[in-house]
């Protein structure tokens, strides 16, 4: 694999754009090595931070196949930077990496920690108020990562991919039980023993403390 490109944007207004009125998902192309830090990548706007950004979440990669099947599927090409991601890999297909899995690029080190999930921002970016609806039926995520290890990047280098030794959860399934209520025990307790990142470990802890309550309620009925 290789990086197609590193992108940045600025803040500017939008609507939907949640509390703030401003976004930074209008990302372009940048030319040179760029630095990428634990804060993310040097340049780049994240306007939202209730919701975006953060060590956990701070670079966003979008890979070329599921840019080549959204060009289809909108029926033009789409240049990087379209889904407001960082960095643009060659070859990588989100819905096939787990979390835990790294990536990296020189010096630099990312570990996936979470799939992106589809808002009213991303709608509003793509001129489509359908597309969180979309997005989510294409199950082309994109991957969230912390910057386990800092340093340049730019267009052209290549990009290793190292498999997470742990427990194997994709992110693809992070992405639909995302949008699913009534998980299990089970399955949560398996979100949470991996590396996930803290917003999604912070809604999966809350839909167990729901879990347990059923259960608890189902064995005070039965009894």
């Amino acid at each position: 694999m290789r990086l197609l490109s590193v992108n940045v944007g600025l803040e500017r207004p939008i609507e939907y754009a949640g509390k703030s009125g401003k976004t930074g998902i209008f990302k372009r192309p940048v030319a040179g090595p760029v630095a990428v830090t634990r804060a993310g990548v040097a340049g780049d706007t994240i306007s939202d931070l209730e919701n975006h950004g953060g060590v956990d979440q701070a670079v966003y990669v979008f890979g070329g196949p599921d840019y080549a099947w959204w060009s289809e599927e909108v029926g033009r090409d789409l240049p990087p930077g379209t889904f407001g991601e960082n960095l643009t890999v060659s070859g990588l297909e989100s819905g096939a990496v787990c979390i835990g899995d790294r990536l990296r690029v020189g010096a630099v080190v990312l570990g996936v920690t979470a799939p992106r999930i589809p808002c009213a921002t991303l709608a509003a970016r793509m001129g489509d108020p359908r597309f969180v609806k979309r997005f989510r039926r294409a199950e082309r995520p994109g991957l969230y990562c912390r910057v386990l290890g800092e340093g340049r990047v730019r267009a052209g280098d290549p990009v290793a991919f190292e498999p997470y030794r742990g427990e194997r959860v994709p992110a693809l399934e992070i992405f639909r039980d995302f949008f699913d209520p009534y998980l299990d025990e089970a399955t949560l307790r398996r979100h949470l023993a991996a590396p996930i990142a803290v917003r999604a470990r912070a809604d999966d802890e809350r839909k167990l403390r729901r879990a347990l309550a059923r259960r608890e309620g189902a064995a005070a009925v039965e009894s």
